[in-house]
């Protein structure tokens, strides 16, 4: 049997969903910075369940996170503005 390239063990370790919406280089951006801030977010949840976390660190770890998410959309200038889906 063939030893895997790195490229695939990353994908398989971390996986990327295609992105759908609206093209715009910032959309894109943001949709990378929120894939990976759920990956992290993941593991993180998986540590605390396992107990290599206590609950209050897994809390912090997620916190900064999620400020570091918050920055990365404000950064790119993304409204909270919802735009209407455009059909097909």
């Amino acid at each position: 049997m063939t030893e895997p390239n790195q490229e695939d063990q990353n994908k398989f370790i971390y996986p990327r969903s295609r992105y759908y919406g609206k093209f715009q280089p910032k959309n894109l951006a943001f949709n990378a910075n929120l894939q990976e801030f759920e990956q992290k977010v993941g593991y993180i949840s998986c540590l605390e369940t396992s107990g290599k976390l206590t609950p209050q660190e897994a809390y912090q770890r997620i916190k900064t996170l999620w400020k570091q998410l918050k920055h990365s959309k404000k950064e790119l200038r993304i409204s909270n503005e919802l735009e209407p889906p455009t059909t097909p």
